[in-house]
């Protein structure tokens, strides 16, 4: 049996980027195994430390919090939040900490870009463990106009305001409310995690860390064309694990996207897993997915056991 982490030291992880710097959490010994995780929209690195604690005490799990989230600085003024640069935001913390090659679990959002990176650094990444994610987030080409220019002017509405805008104070149990109310599927217990790293002491009271402008519609989105090219690139494992209160039943993919997603999964060396949880099951309930996630990292191949919806075969959606 593998040793649990319970113990384990955690640091703090900062590095400089252009515009600031970078922030999360690192746990394991320094050239124990790399696994990097990635949280989902609106979260921060807390989002893994009820899980991280439960995988082995041998791997190096760095937990970043993305630009705009949780310590790490806003991007500049006038500067969207897209999924290509997160990717290369990814791409600086592999080189600063030197990983050439590394696992990665990514929760949401968290799962889009590490699909992402896994198909344009496919020799980068060993094993991708998807959290209640889909690879990729793709839109009907017949939207793309629509989109591009529904973020294009929120950006534009959003700076007008900025010169005028104040950060609304909240005290600690309206934060804890206000955010609770925004996931009703948070317990109590995550909602106070994610506030380690989601607010910050003012005079006052506190405010919340991150970049307003995440709430904007991303404007750099693909096909799913371009999506499933990205896909077949992989050469990674990969795990899906989903809730089955999660993504497919809160925010679902139309069929005809989710649909050829998930088939073209099914068709490398991939499995599914379906668990008992929401979208948050990682955080809420991480004894239920930390067993699944370790038997699959330490396998030498993704041919284990299923325990829901069985080896290489999609979920029906």
């Amino acid at each position: 049996m593998a040793t649990m982490k319970q113990t384990a030291t955690v640091s703090e992880f900062r590095m400089p980027v252009p515009w600031g710097e970078m922030r999360g959490r690192v746990w394991g010994p320094d050239h124990g195994r790399p696994v990097l995780c990635l949280h989902g929209w609106s979260d921060n690195s807390g989002s893994f430390n009820t899980l991280i604690p439960l995988l082995p005490a041998d791997w190096r799990c760095v937990a970043v919090d993305l630009p705009g989230h949780g310590f790490s600085s806003h991007r500049p003024a006038g500067v969207f939040y897209t999924f290509p640069d997160y990717i290369v935001d990814v791409r600086r913390v592999l080189e600063a900490l030197q990983w050439k090659r590394c696992s990665i679990i990514g929760h949401s959002m968290g799962g889009n870009i590490g699909g992402m990176i896994s198909a344009l650094y496919p020799d980068m990444v060993e094993s991708l463990v998807l959290l209640d994610s889909y690879g990729f987030l793709p839109i009907d080409a017949k939207r793309m106009n629509r989109i591009m220019c529904r973020g294009i002017e929120e950006m534009l509405e959003y700076e007008k305001k900025v010169p005028d805008r104040k950060e609304r104070i909240y005290t600690y149990e309206a934060a804890k409310e206000r955010l609770k109310a925004a996931n009703r599927f948070l317990s109590d217990k995550s909602v106070e995690i994610l506030l380690e790293r989601g607010i910050q002491m003012v005079d006052g009271g506190v405010v919340f860390t991150r970049d307003i402008r995440i709430n904007l519609t991303n404007i750099v989105r693909t096909t799913l064309e371009q999506s499933l090219h990205l896909q077949s690139q992989i050469n990674a494992k990969v795990l899906v694990l989903w809730a089955n209160h999660g993504l497919q039943k809160t925010f679902p993919q139309a069929e005809d996207l989710a649909g050829p997603l998930l088939k073209g999964w099914s068709g490398r060396n991939t499995s599914f897993e379906t668990v008992e949880g929401d979208h948050h099951v990682h955080l809420n309930n991480p004894e239920i997915v930390a067993p699944i996630i370790t038997d699959f990292l330490l396998s030498e191949t993704s041919q284990h056991s299923g325990k829901a919806s069985g080896i290489n075969q999609a979920p029906k959606l």
